[in-house]
């Protein structure tokens, strides 16, 4: 790491976030703008991303300034899990429905973190798919399956 970068962990952080949301700008130049009062499909990833930017500029310039610690070692085994729940909960959506999909994201990310306890995992899961299930379904009204196809639904 170069030695005019003072604090490692808030130039990666600003890093990232520079790339998304330049990254975000960058995808919606290829859609009409339009204005505040009538939104194109540009507008909303834009100005999104152009926030995302500037929060990722402050970061960096932060990180030439002010002193910090480095960065950690490289969770690999946590991010993998995490990701992993994140694409099963998309997958199992459609073909086991709503709340066992709220049940493996919710178990299977939390299993990422040293400090996992399946009693305490179990009670947050079961409370999470229970809120997610009155919010989205019920008062929403969202036509998501509570419990799909595989349950036969």
């Amino acid at each position: 790491m170069p030695s005019f970068i003072r604090h490692p962990k808030d130039f990666w952080t600003g890093a990232i976030f520079l790339f998304f949301g330049l990254a975000a700008v960058f995808i919606g130049q290829d859609y009409p703008f339009g204005t505040a009062s009538r939104m194109g499909p540009a507008y909303f990833p834009t100005v999104l991303g152009s926030l995302l930017a500037l929060v990722g500029l402050a970061a960096v310039v932060r990180s030439l300034v002010r002193p910090g610690e480095a960065v950690d070692k490289f969770y690999v085994k946590e991010i993998v899990l995490i990701l992993s729940a994140i694409l099963l909960f998309g997958f199992l959506m459609r073909r086991a429905g709503l709340v066992p999909a709220t049940l493996v994201l919710i178990l299977l990310s939390a299993y990422a973190s040293p400090s996992f306890r399946w009693g305490g995992t179990l009670l947050l899961a079961a409370g999470l798919a229970a809120f997610a299930f009155v919010v989205f379904v019920k008062i929403l009204g969202l036509p998501m399956p509570v419990l799909g196809p595989w349950f036969g639904f």
